[in-house]
C-alpha cells in the first residue's frame, strides 16, 4: 500500500496545502494550518449510471423514529440513507435521544449502536433508566470505523448510530482520533457507505465553546442533516433546530423535555413560552414567531429604568441587539418617546432567540408600556417589521400567525395593514395599523 503522505490541513474549512502558512488560501483565517498525514486515493469500485425511470418505487419513504416533534425535524421521518450529524453541549442529551429513537426503530428495523465513548454495561445501565427494552438493538464499543462499517455490512443494519465521530479513526491515517484528517476521512467514509447501503447513520457530534461542531465545516457539508441542540440550564426544555436538511425545511424546530424517564416531547410549545394566561402588566405582550413550519407564540418583556450612567445600556436577549438600538431610534424619531437617557432590557421569555423582524412591532409596545407604566389590553398579541420610517411591514404567514394566537384564546391582534385577513378567525379581533403611532393607541 501506497505511504500516506504529510500536508497541511486548515481546521476552518479542510483545504490542504502542500507548505504551512500563515494564512488558509482558500478561506483566509489566520494561524489554521496544522501538520496531518494524508492518507493515498483508495482503488474504489466502478459505480455505474442507472436510469431515472429504473429508481424504486418507495422514494418518498421515511421511518417515524417515535417523536412527533423529531420526525418534524427531520423533515417528517427517517429517510434512508441520510447521514444526520447531531450536536451539541457536553451532558445535553444527545446519547440518551438517539438511544431512545434507536430502541423505537429497532421493532422495525436492525439497529447498530456503535459508541467510541461508554462500555456495553453503561448502555445497557441507561437503558434500564430509560424503561427501553429493544432486544432486537445491536450494540458496539469500538473505536475502529473499518470494524463498525464492517458489523453493520454483516448484521445487514438500515439505521447505524455513531457515538461519536470524534472517538473514531480509520486505521489508513496515522493521526489521532479527532484530527481534521481522521474527521475528514471518517465522515467521507459513512457519507459513502450510507449512500451505496441506503443504511440511515446517525453522528453525534462533538462541539466548540463557540457552541459550533468541532472540525472542519466541510464536515457540516457532506452530511445531509445537521441539528443542534439548545439547552437553556435554567430550563427542562431542550430545543433541536434543524440549521441544514436536505430532506426538509432548515430551521425547523422540535421542543422535548427532560424527565426521569428519558426525553418527552411537547405537544404543544406556544405553551412553555408563555408565563401566564394575562399579559396585564406593564413592559409585556405577546408576539407570535414562526418557527420552520409553524407558529410559535412567545412573550416579550422590555425594562425601561432612568440611566444610571452618562451612557445608557441597551441589552437584548433573544433578539439582535443591533436591532434594539434600531428601534429605539425609530421610537424617538416617529413614536415621539425619547429614550436616549434611559435603559433598556428586551428579553424573550424562554430562552428562545428570534431572528426574525416580526418581533420589532411587539419589542416597541413592550418598551413604550414599560416607560409609561402603562399595560396592554389583556389577551392581545402583535407582530410585525417596523421600517425606519416609522412604518409597519407586513410579515410572511401572517393568517396562520392570527389563526394561531385565536386559537390560543386571545381576543385581539395588532397586525400589519397587509396582513390582516379579509375574515378574521372568529373570536379574535384583528387591528390593522400602518404607523406605529397607531399601534400604540390601540394596544394600551
Amino acid at each position: 500500500m501506497a505511504k500516506a503522505r504529510t500536508a497541511y490541513v486548515c481546521s476552518e474549512c479542510g483545504a490542504h496545502s502542500v507548505k504551512w502558512a500563515g494564512q488558509c488560501p482558500e478561506c483566509l483565517a489566520w494561524n489554521t494550518l496544522t501538520q496531518a498525514r494524508i492518507a493515498p486515493a483508495r482503488a474504489r469500485p466502478v459505480v455505474e449510471a442507472a436510469p431515472l425511470g429504473a429508481l424504486p418505487a418507495d422514494l418518498t419513504l421515511r421511518h417515524a423514529t417515535g417523536f412527533d416533534e423529531f420526525d418534524r425535524v427531520l423533515g417528517g421521518g427517517l429517510v434512508p440513507g441520510a447521514v444526520v450529524l447531531l450536536g451539541g453541549d457536553p451532558g445535553v442529551g444527545k446519547s440518551t435521544l438517539l438511544q431512545q429513537v434507536a430502541a423505537h426503530l429497532s421493532g422495525s428495523q436492525d439497529v447498530l449502536y456503535a459508541t467510541g465513548e461508554e462500555s456495553l454495561r453503561q448502555i445497557g445501565q441507561r437503558s434500564q433508566r430509560l424503561g427501553l427494552s429493544a432486544k432486537g438493538m445491536q450494540l458496539l464499543a469500538d473505536t475502529s470505523l473499518e470494524n463498525v462499517l464492517e458489523q453493520a455490512v454483516a448484521m445487514r443494519a438500515r439505521v447505524l448510530v455513531v457515538d461519536s465521530i470524534q472517538t473514531m479513526s480509520s486505521t489508513e491515517l496515522p493521526s489521532a482520533p479527532g484530527s481534521v484528517a481522521q474527521l475528514r476521512e471518517c465522515v467521507g467514509r459513512i457519507v459513502q457507505f450510507a449512500k451505496q447501503s441506503e443504511v440511515a447513520v446517525f453522528v453525534i457530534g462533538h462541539v466548540t465553546k463557540e457552541g459550533a461542531i468541532a472540525g472542519p465545516r466541510v464536515v457540516e457539508h457532506m452530511v445531509d442533516t445537521v441539528l443542534y441542540f439548545e439547552n437553556d440550564p435554567a430550563s427542562r426544555y431542550t430545543l433541536i433546530r434543524s440549521v441544514k436538511n436536505r430532506f426538509g425545511a432548515s430551521g425547523e424546530m422540535g421542543v422535548f423535555a427532560m424527565t426521569a424517564s428519558g426525553f418527552r416531547q411537547v405537544g404543544n410549545p406556544s405553551a412553555i413560552f408563555l408565563s401566564r394566561d394575562t399579559t396585564a402588566e406593564p413592559g409585556s405582550i405577546v408576539s407570535v414567531a414562526w418557527e420552520g413550519s409553524r407558529p410559535l407564540l412567545v412573550e416579550i418583556q422590555a425594562l425601561v429604568a432612568e440611566g444610571s450612567t452618562s451612557y445608557p445600556r441597551r441589552l437584548a436577549t433573544g433578539m439582535d441587539g443591533n436591532r434594539l438600538a434600531l428601534l429605539i431610534a425609530v421610537l424617538q424619531r416617529h413614536g415621539s418617546v425619547a429614550l436616549a437617557a434611559e435603559d433598556v432590557f428586551v428579553n424573550v421569555v424562554g430562552g428562545l432567540r428570534i431572528a426574525e423582524t416580526a418581533i420589532d412591532l411587539p419589542a416597541l409596545v413592550a418598551m413604550v408600556s414599560s416607560f409609561r407604566n402603562l399595560a396592554c389590553r389583556e389577551r392581545t398579541v402583535a407582530f410585525g417589521e417596523v421600517g425606519l420610517a416609522g412604518e409597519i411591514r407586513p410579515v410572511r404567514f401572517g393568517e396562520e400567525r392570527i389563526a394561531a394566537a385565536a386559537k390560543q384564546g386571545f381576543t385581539q391582534a395588532i397586525v400589519p395593514r397587509a396582513n390582516a385577513p379579509k375574515r378574521p378567525p372568529d373570536g379574535i379581533r384583528v387591528v390593522a395599523v400602518k404607523r406605529v403611532g397607531e399601534a400604540f393607541e390601540e394596544a394600551f
